[in-house]
Formats: structure tokens, C-alpha cells, sequence
């Protein structure tokens, strides 16, 4: 197997609040393969976003990457690393497409000057070298008339548009790993299946790694190979993409496949996830999902779930793997439910 382009390894990323502090990222561990794409899903607050930024370290007071964390990429741990160092990495070597770009994009400068600056910090290209580079990207990006295009602020741009700058930007200088955060979010579905296709035609071109973050399971199946579902900070399954749709295993992963719409079944009423995600201040203790699961007995409440092996290259946070009887409901084991 090749070596881990990106590796996170028990990444906790608090932020320390009046109201507590919030665990945000607590003990995430992932990794990404050269020219590989995994996706990372879950609902909104379970750390998906934070992770990104903690990769990039984009997080600023009042949180704080904890002592213990490692984030390797290329072979070298970014958490131990000078800014200067990390600000030689951000932009070349990590790129990241962040998740709505009319607030990610400076509203007083031309979206070409933009792009193009890039090429002048990582690249020292003169201004009108970057100027031509960046209007080649833009037109590489799909975006017509890119001259005309790059002379126009965001504002004058439409959604897939500007994400469309967002990427250029990103590749610039054809980076190793793209962090695309929510890229199709408020995007139309013909739009956001155009973005999607030039994200895997760039990344085959270029045999950049992408590490994809979404909310959209279908978005996932399309586009990645393996998948990493986070709940509560953490990494409770982590899969092939084919493995986790043919046979997921925890009951949250279950859930969220349980509430896609599919087609010949668009008369049923979809299922949902009773409950809603904890606060990051009171994560609760045992298995995090436990007020939400089904399943959930007496273990699950006294017991934090460690990550279970399921098959090759597939994993599970939940004690289901050690105890599978238990699927069908405590009562069915014999046992009873167990709620907070």
C-alpha cells in the first residue's frame, strides 16, 4: 500500500468558550492516498469544517489544535512546523475550495487579480505573468470569455461562477491535496453536477488527492472512493465507498442511508434520525449517538466504543461489531434501552 499522502492521527481541535469547552474535533484519525478521493460526511456541527481548517492551521483563538495531535502530510508533521513554513504549503501544496465562495472572495478586487495573485505570492510571477496564467485558468475552469470574466468583480458573477473562481484559485499552483469544503452547497442540481465533473477531470489531470467534505452521501458515491462519517467530533465509520452502501454498519450511517431519497421509492416518506446532534460542551459519555440509536443498551452508555475492525479496510465506532445481536433492539437481546 502507498504511503499516506495526508495522514490525521487522534486530531482534537477545542475551542475554549464562556459557555465550556467545546470539543469540537476529538481524536479524529484519517487518511488520504496519492490521486486518491475521500469523502467526509456528516450533519452540520459534527467537526467536518473544523477538520479542514485544522489541516490547514486555520484555526485562531479561541481554539486551539490540543497537544498530541499529528497532522502529517508529505511526510512531515504541519503541527510542528514555523508559520512561514506553513504559509509555504498553503496555497502550493494544500489547496483548499471553501464553502461559499461570495464571502471567501474579496468583494473590492477583480476575481482575476484574485486568481492571479496566488501566482504572485507562491510563484513570484511579475503581474502581468500572473495575469495571463490566471485568465488560462479561468478558461481551463470552464468559465467563458475569461478576459472579459476576469476584469468583473464576484458580485457580477453568478453561484457557479464564482465557485468555478474558487477552484482556479485552488489550482493555481496544482497543489498535491484539494480540500474542497461543500463545493456544490446552493448550487442547482445541473450546476453542481457540472462542478463536480471538472473536480474529477482537474484532478485527473493534475493526480492531485482530494479530500472531500460534504453533508450529501449521494455526492460521495459519485465522486470518492473511501468515505469517512463523523458524528460528535469523531470518526464513528470509515469505508470504501462501495463496502459502506452495500453493508454500513453503525445504526448513524445506517440512518443517514435510511434518509436518502431513491428512485422507485419516491412515494415513501423518508426516514429520519430522531433527535438532534449533542453540543460540543456536553458530549455525552459512552457512544455519542447513543440518545439517537435504536439499538443502544446499557454498553453504550458506561462504555466509550473503540474503533472495531468490520472487513478489510473497513471500520466501525460502535459495539455492535463485539456484540451484533444487539441490532434488532435491546429487547430483542434480551437487554433494555438506554437514553440519557
Amino acid at each position: 500500500m502507498a504511503e499516506p499522502l495526508l495522514a490525521i492521527e487522534d486530531l482534537r481541535t477545542y475551542f475554549y468558550t464562556a459557555a465550556g469547552v467545546a470539543r469540537a474535533v476529538d481524536g479524529l484519525s484519517l487518511a488520504v492516498a496519492p490521486g486518491e478521493t475521500v469523502g467526509v460526511v456528516g450533519e452540520s456541527g459534527c467537526g467536518k469544517s473544523v477538520s479542514a481548517l485544522s489541516i490547514l492551521r486555520l484555526v485562531s483563538p479561541p481554539g486551539r489544535i490540543e497537544p498530541g495531535s499529528r497532522i502529517l502530510f508529505e511526510g512531515r508533521d504541519l503541527l510542528a512546523l514555523d508559520e512561514r513554513a506553513m504559509r509555504a504549503i498553503r496555497g502550493r501544496r494544500i489547496a483548499m475550495v471553501f464553502q461559499e465562495p461570495m464571502t471567501a472572495l474579496n468583494p473590492v478586487f477583480t476575481v482575476g487579480d484574485q486568481v492571479a495573485e496566488v501566482a504572485r505570492i507562491h510563484a513570484r510571477a511579475s503581474r502581468a505573468v500572473a495575469w495571463k496564467q490566471a485568465v488560462a485558468m479561468l478558461d481551463r475552469v470552464g468559465i467563458p470569455a475569461p478576459d472579459e470574466r476576469a476584469r468583473e468583480y464576484p458580485h457580477q458573477l453568478s453561484g457557479g461562477m464564482r465557485q468555478r473562481v474558487m477552484i482556479a484559485m485552488a489550482l493555481m499552483m496544482k497543489p498535491a491535496l484539494l480540500i474542497a469544503d461543500e463545493p456544490t452547497t446552493a448550487l442547482d442540481v445541473t450546476i453542481q453536477a457540472q462542478i463536480l465533473e471538472l473536480l474529477a477531470e482537474l484532478q485527473r489531470e493534475y493526480g492531485m488527492s482530494v479530500l472531500l467534505i460534504t453533508h450529501d452521501l449521494g455526492v460521495v458515491a459519485e465522486t470518492a472512493s473511501r468515505v469517512v462519517v463523523m458524528y460528535g467530533g469523531e470518526a464513528v465509520e470509515q469505508a470504501p465507498v462501495a463496502a459502506l452502501f452495500a453493508a454500513p454498519h453503525h445504526p448513524y450511517t445506517r440512518g443517514l442511508l435510511a434518509a436518502m431519497p431513491r428512485l422507485g421509492l419516491l412515494r415513501e416518506r423518508l426516514q429520519t434520525i430522531p433527535g438532534t446532534v449533542p453540543a460540543p460542551t456536553a458530549w455525552p459519555d459512552g457512544c455519542r449517538f447513543r440518545d439517537r440509536c435504536s439499538s443502544a443498551w446499557e454498553r453504550c452508555a458506561a462504555e466509550h466504543p473503540p474503533v472495531y475492525p468490520i472487513a478489510p479496510g473497513h471500520e466501525s465506532r460502535c459495539h455492535l461489531a463485539h456484540e451484533p445481536a444487539r441490532r434488532d433492539g435491546p429487547a430483542a437481546a434480551g437487554g433494555r434501552a438506554v437514553r440519557a
